[in-house]
């Protein structure tokens, strides 16, 4: 049986170039980072090679990259962190409707604090309302997150605009705040991640979605934002995230993301060529279905269709059987039985959110993958129409 991976935006496979990087410090290279002795300094010294290479993607200084133990946890540490730091000035928080829950949860988190977060609508392609945005910001925002690219429907955002609305408000109100972050977590490896052209102050990529190892994130923090730890122990990474580092995931890191970016520009004219042609060919094979997100700004590898009538879960598992191997939506979230967020955000109704499939493409995508994909899905659609309660 054929087998066609379409689930790149949960998890990506790890390169063998990456594997091979991080090899000699799992058993050779093996000392403590903070030990004084040559050992541990050989392991220090790859660590602040690792963090020199993603900073120059970056376009910052190498103090400002922070090793977390994945995008998740980044997330977690730039909302709470900042916000804690800074709730003197101010105890206001901005972000969208169709965040990932390490971003949302983590606000409701800090609304049981006394903190209050606006909460910004998108329009029904998935873009946020730039006006909508403008006003919601106050004198007492301390905080701002919008996500670079959605995880489910693969929307890119106009990052650089809000970044450009929270400079002229900081100039109005004669003030540093808010800060402004972003989840680059599916961005990475796609698109541009330099944080002086974005005008971003602090932002997440994570190592699982560009073929490096799970389990380890990054969190570029601008220098002079304060960020309260989320965890206390030895003082690893400037006091900010505290805990033994994760070398050789550290070194794969580094080494996946210089790949992902030196590749992408070939790599995203090749992806989104397949992407179009699997969109066009579900929606011409399949009565009804249609696509959610931007036709065009969006994410080169997504492609999240409606096909009413239908139970996503259901198309997953079918699909599973054929050796397809397809998701509803974030994998973070994929046990829950609600309703995509993100989804209900750009209108849909409680059935027709049910009915979605994502479709992730990635490095080992091929033409024949999709010719399988266009041929097998209609077959599995039609025999769940004649007998689904929807």
């Amino acid at each position: 049986m054929k087998h066609v991976y379409l689930d790149h935006a949960a998890t990506t496979y790890l390169r063998k170039e990456v594997l091979n990087a991080m090899a000699p410090y799992f058993y050779n290279e093996y000392g403590n980072p903070s030990s004084f002795h040559s050992v541990g300094k050989k392991s220090k010294d790859a660590i602040e090679t690792a963090r020199f290479a993603v900073a120059k993607i970056l376009n910052c200084r190498s103090a400002e990259i922070i090793f977390t133990g994945g995008g998740t946890e980044s997330d977690n540490l730039a909302i709470l962190g900042a916000a804690r730091a800074n709730k003197e000035k101010g105890k206001h928080i901005i972000t969208s409707k169709i965040e990932h829950p390490a971003i949302l949860d983590a606000c409701k988190a800090l609304e049981k604090e006394g903190f209050e977060v606006s909460y910004i609508p998108v329009d029904k392609m998935g873009i946020i309302k730039l006006e909508e945005f403008k006003k919601a910001l106050r004198s007492d925002t301390v905080l701002v997150s919008i996500m670079y690219a959605n995880n489910e429907i693969g929307t890119i955002q106009p990052i650089k605009e809000a970044a450009k609305i929270i400079r002229e408000h900081r100039q109005k109100n004669k003030t540093a705040f808010p800060s402004f972050h972003t989840d680059a977590c599916q961005a990475a490896g796609a698109l541009d991640l330099d944080t002086v052209k974005l005008g971003v102050d602090l932002l997440t990529i994570n190592g699982s979605k560009i073929y490096g190892p799970k389990g380890i994130g990054v969190l570029y923090v601008k220098k002079g934002i304060n960020l309260q730890p989320l965890i206390y122990g030895g003082g690893q990474e400037q006091g900010i995230r505290s805990g033994t580092e994760n070398v050789p995931s550290i070194i794969g890191l580094a080494k996946a993301l210089e790949m992902a970016q030196s590749e992408k520009e070939k790599e995203n004219i090749r992806i989104s060529k397949l992407r179009d042609a699997l969109i066009s060919g579900i929606i011409k094979k399949i009565p009804r279905a249609f696509l959610n997100g931007d036709p065009k700004k969006r994410l080169p590898n997504n492609a999240n269709l409606s096909i009413p009538k239908v139970e996503g879960e259901a198309m997953v598992l079918y699909l599973d059987s054929k050796g397809i191997y397809a998701s509803t939506g974030s994998a973070c979230s994929s046990r829950s039985l609600k309703p995509s967020h993100v989804l209900l955000a750009i209108g849909l109704n409680d059935e027709m959110a049910h009915s979605s499939l994502r479709l992730t493409l990635g490095k080992k995508t091929t033409r024949e993958d999709i010719g399988y994909v266009i041929k097998i899905l209609p077959g599995i659609v039609e025999k769940l129409r004649e007998v689904s309660s929807l």
